[in-house]
């Protein structure tokens, strides 16, 4: 046993130097599973204060950095729980992005037309570019900024997840851009049905509007579905074609991030698994059809995981962190609202 590795702590018996590592191991995995415990708990609490009353309007995500971060800063987070709480905040997140490609087929991406398709893609790309530009010129954090263009202009929280993934922010940075868009997601999936008739919307083109401008998907359905069925499945299917171009983003992102790396490794184009992992879930949901049951039981599965990850999040987010950051960021999240609904309203209806 003379190849195990010795430490100024091992005992000379090379036998005995291999205990520590057995209980280094099982101290780890025994750490990993009380951060998922921990988690899971949190996730479920989530779920609970959802069924109140006032709380109704927030998805389970939301609440459950709310729960982690109220955990974490009350209570404090146990230090054998942090394996656990950052296999949750990175395994159970990239497969629950995969999962999402379950909910978008090309039939449906065809189903609101080149048009369509044009103004999300046109909508996206304007918002990103104008809210890092902003960030830039009013003193934000780059990689905070970029957190929050990804969740105006793509799918919220969902896409703030999967841009730290390449841009490596702080927890906290994260947590930050989490709350303010899924604030002002909140404030459209109220608003916007009510503005519908003023700017002379059908069922349509406000489905349009709705999803190619409200962040989270669960705001775009409840917006959309308010002004009748036909707005809320146009929504739908708009939302998920930018959930589709969720994979080009991250990759762009990826190859702004290593320009100009003199790391010669650091400079190859990045193709993270989950990236590629979710283009495939996305064709394979298009040629091959799968049962209604399977669809519902994979959701709720990535909604659960989605949950979960952002649980872990709130748990390692420091509030005192949060309160540095300031103001300047909430209100990049404000103006990237507004400008995402004012921009993506004048190509609807110019269409």
């Amino acid at each position: 046993m003379s190849f195990l590795p010795a430490t100024a702590n091992d005992l000379p018996n090379g036998l005995n130097s291999a205990r520590p590592v057995g209980r280094s191991l099982a101290s780890l995995w025994a750490g990993i599973v009380l951060g998922i415990v921990l988690v899971a708990m949190i996730t479920s609490v989530a779920y609970s204060a959802r069924n109140l009353s006032g709380l109704t309007l927030f998805s389970p995500m939301i609440l459950a950095v709310v729960a982690g971060m109220v955990y974490s800063n009350v209570l404090g987070t146990p230090v054998h729980a942090k394996a656990g709480i950052a296999f949750a905040q990175r395994r159970l997140l990239r497969f629950a992005i995969v999962l999402l490609g379950f909910q978008l087929t090309l039939g449906q991406v065809a189903g609101i037309g080149f048009g369509g398709v044009g103004i999300v893609a046109a909508t996206l790309g304007a918002t990103f570019f104008f809210t890092v530009t902003l960030g830039r010129l009013i003193g934000v954090d780059a990689k905070l900024a970029q957190l929050i263009a990804a969740g105006t202009s793509i799918c919220g929280a969902s896409a703030i997840v999967a841009t730290n993934i390449v841009t490596d922010a702080r927890d906290e940075d994260v947590t930050y851009a989490v709350a303010a868009i899924t604030l002002f997601g909140t404030v459209a999936m109220l608003g916007f049905p009510l503005l519908a008739p003023l700017f002379g919307l059908g069922q349509h083109t406000f489905g349009l509007w709705a999803g190619a401008s409200i962040h989270e998907v669960a705001q775009v359905i409840g917006a959309g579905f308010q002004n009748g069925a036909v707005a809320g499945e146009t929504a739908t299917v708009a939302k998920l074609t930018r959930v589709a171009m969720l994979a080009p983003m991250v990759i762009a992102l990826g190859l702004m991030a290593r320009r100009g790396s003199t790391d010669a490794s650091a400079a190859k184009p990045p193709m993270p698994w989950f990236v590629v992992a979710f283009v495939a879930v996305v064709a394979l949901n298009s040629l091959v059809a799968i049962p209604a049951q399977v669809h519902s039981a994979v959701a709720l599965s990535a909604q659960i995981m989605l949950t979960m990850g952002l649980a872990a999040m709130g748990l390692q987010a420091d509030i005192s962190e949060l309160r540095s950051r300031g103001l300047r960021p909430l209100m990049l999240a404000f103006t990237a609202f507004i400008f995402i609904a004012g921009f993506s309203l004048s190509l609807v209806k110019l269409a």
